[in-house]
């Protein structure tokens, strides 16, 4: 584990940490003067700054694993209503036919059923692109009949979009006499927890933790660790690189592991693979429906998308 690069955030604050570590070489060959004079420090300053400054940067790191423990909850959300609605479609809605997309006796897209279970998983893709900001297109329509792809371009929430076409499938189901009015309740229930999972994975995005307080711990910590080797030269002499390296390395480690994952829903090596959450449900819904699915994706360099 000591020597392992793979997962780390060494490589991410590397340079910071070099240039630490020269500040410190070369205040050690100084012996703590600045030209002619002496920086007298000492150790105090920095033990009543470390201790509260940890304590700050751990609370900061806390608050924002609770954003990504929340984040991964609700995609398990999604996962979950989704699952449910493609059983209460195949279920509960009347039909001629099998609930398949293709076979005999299938009725594609054209199907009710086959439809809203397809539109889950569209749903799960397009809201991936609407939390990273990039154009779900491609992944959602082979799931879409082709009307229903020109309208969704219009919308700039897709997600949204496609609950309302949800919304849109219900009511027919309930006017042809397809579904009872009460289990219509239920799978309305099953949409709308969808609507809400989205709604609140939009507000951990939207909602940052105040830059003020970031970069007040930011500010802070690089301070503390560019001044540390002034306070430690008198008493541990040769010693100070090493030991001012190490401490960077926690402080700096901290601040920068915050930065990651206070956004849980981007391509950083430690955000939530969003990519193999989709595949799983889509490998899932597909298979609902009869229609080839396609592999799991799987871990390149031991990470998931």
């Amino acid at each position: 584990m000591f020597l392992l690069w793979r997962g780390s955030i060494l490589w991410r604050i590397g340079p910071a940490l070099l240039v630490n570590l020269i500040v410190a070489i070369l205040v050690t060959l100084a012996h703590g003067h600045l030209g002619q004079f002496k920086i007298p420090i000492g150790t105090v300053p920095f033990t009543l700054i470390g201790l509260p400054l940890a304590i700050f940067l751990g609370f900061r790191n806390s608050a924002a694993y609770d954003r990504f423990w929340e984040a991964r909850k609700l995609w398990g959300e999604v996962v979950l209503r989704s699952r449910n609605l493609a059983r209460q479609c195949q279920s509960l809605i009347d039909g001629d036919g099998p609930a398949r997309l293709e076979g005999p006796g299938s009725g594609g897209l054209d199907d009710l059923r086959v439809r809203m279970t397809l539109r889950a998983a569209a749903f799960a893709h397009a809201l991936r692109h609407q939390l990273r900001g990039s154009d779900p297109m491609t992944d959602v329509q082979r799931f879409l009949r082709e009307p229903e792809r020109q309208a969704m371009r219009a919308f700039s929430n897709r997600p949204h979009f496609l609950m309302l076409r949800m919304g849109d499938d219900l009511q027919e189901a309930l006017r042809g006499r397809r579904i009872d009015p009460c289990v219509a309740v239920a799978i309305d229930g099953t949409l709308s927890a969808l609507s809400g999972a989205a709604a609140a994975c939009e507000r951990i995005r939207g909602t940052p933790i105040p830059f003020s307080y970031t970069l007040l711990l930011h500010r802070t910590a690089y301070l503390y660790c560019y001044l540390l080797p002034f306070g430690l030269i008198d008493s541990i002499g040769f010693m100070t690189p090493f030991v001012t390296l190490i401490i960077a390395y926690t402080f700096f480690g901290l601040d920068a592991l915050g930065d990651e994952i206070e956004e849980p829903f981007g391509i950083e090596p430690n955000d939530l693979p969003l990519e193999a959450i989709c595949r799983t449900l889509e490998i899932d819904l597909l298979e609902t429906v009869g229609a080839p699915a396609p592999p799991p994706l799987r871990p390149v360099d031991y990470r998931l998308q």
